[in-house]
């Protein structure tokens, strides 16, 4: 699972640093075609994926315990919003020296409080994307947390069907109906995915294990419908959303305690130990990196696919820094003071 969450991270890395390489060809008068034939903003939804699964396999002894929903909430937000703050603060430090960077309307002060607290709002540009634009995924994350946490108090299978009910029944409603924001934003149909991820969690607490030719095909399954899809135009549930619930299956319902015994393998693992990271960072190490290879000259001398293995490459090393030395130790911190001490449930 480690290794998955590694490499939807790196998805997304490679994803805008392709980004960035189209923009300072352009501004070297390059030519550059990004590689397309992978869809790589599937990483996200690979994400929720292994979030739906990964909130009810972690919660399993929360389940019907008394002010189990305070505990739950209590560990997601030491977990989700340090880092996610952080970042936004950073983000919004450089927009106020260089102003140009934002529209001013972004600056307002009800957008930012918005943005720190997880509630989706709809920029000047008609996108519901909050000041630190990566923070729409963590948008949905929260509102997931808080729907989970109110269903805590029901046995497992129940909590897990009625919240899968309740999130295809809020999918239909923001499809018949034109919801004004936030609701159109919550009822998008891509929280569905969180729920294939529980399903897949319920189905691996009632010990269903599958076998390594089954895992390999939803694997290989999993490729072929994602690169189909997206070369299709599918709705994005369908195109990515059903893959990464086939990839997360065949990371998930294999044997348990699969040990890490491979140079790549044990890679992958701390990876994927620092993906929350990679995701929230790789944003500030790419553009930096572009901005010191045009100004110094050096960006002519490289080129565009050069500088996204660098860009890459950095980003994977700053996050391992930033996990080591700020994301974990604060996370702690933070829970043990957040986490009411007589429900710490193991």
């Amino acid at each position: 699972m480690q290794v998955l969450r590694a490499c939807a991270a790196l998805s997304i890395a490679i994803l805008h640093a392709q980004y960035d390489a189209g923009l300072m060809a352009a501004q070297l008068g390059w030519q550059f075609e990004p590689f397309q034939a992978v869809p790589w903003a599937a990483g996200v939804d690979v994400f929720f994926v292994i979030s739906g699964f990964i909130i009810v396999h972690a919660s399993r002894n929360l389940f019907e315990a008394p002010g189990a929903g305070k505990v739950f909430l209590a560990r997601r937000v030491a977990r989700v919003a340090p880092l996610y703050w952080t970042a936004t603060t950073l983000y919004l430090a450089v927009a106020l020296i260089s102003p140009e960077v934002l529209n001013r309307s972004i600056l307002e002060p009800g957008f930012v409080l918005a943005s720190y607290l997880f509630i989706p709002l709809a920029r000047p540009d008609g996108l519901v994307q909050p000041l630190y634009s990566l923070g729409w995924t963590l948008n949905y994350e929260m509102y997931f947390y808080l729907l989970f946490a109110l269903v805590l108090f029901w046995p497992m299978r129940r909590a897990v069907i009625g919240l899968a009910a309740a999130l295809a029944a809020t999918v239909v409603v923001g499809g018949l109906v034109a919801l004004p924001q936030p609701l159109a934003f919550w009822t998008d149909p891509i929280v569905l995915e969180f729920a294939l991820g529980m399903g897949l969690a319920l189905l691996k607490a009632e010990g269903l294990v599958l076998s390594r030719p089954v895992r390999a095909a939803l694997v290989t399954g999993g490729l072929v419908l994602l690169v189909g899809g997206a070369a299709a135009d599918w709705p994005r549930m369908i195109a990515f959303g059903i893959p990464a619930a086939l990839f997360v299956a065949a990371a998930a319902l294999g044997p348990d305690r699969v040990r890490a015994t491979t140079w790549l393998t044990r890679t992958g693992s701390a990876l994927g130990d620092a993906s929350y990271a990679l995701y929230l960072t790789h944003p500030f190490v790419i553009r930096a990196g572009r901005e010191v290879l045009v100004e110094s000259g050096l960006a002519s001398a490289i080129g565009p696919w050069a500088y996204i293995v660098l860009a890459v490459t950095g980003a994977v090393l700053a996050s391992l820094l930033v996990f080591r030395w700020y994301e974990r130790p604060v996370t702690e911190w933070i829970r043990q003071r957040l986490e009411p001490a007589r429900l710490q449930l193991a």
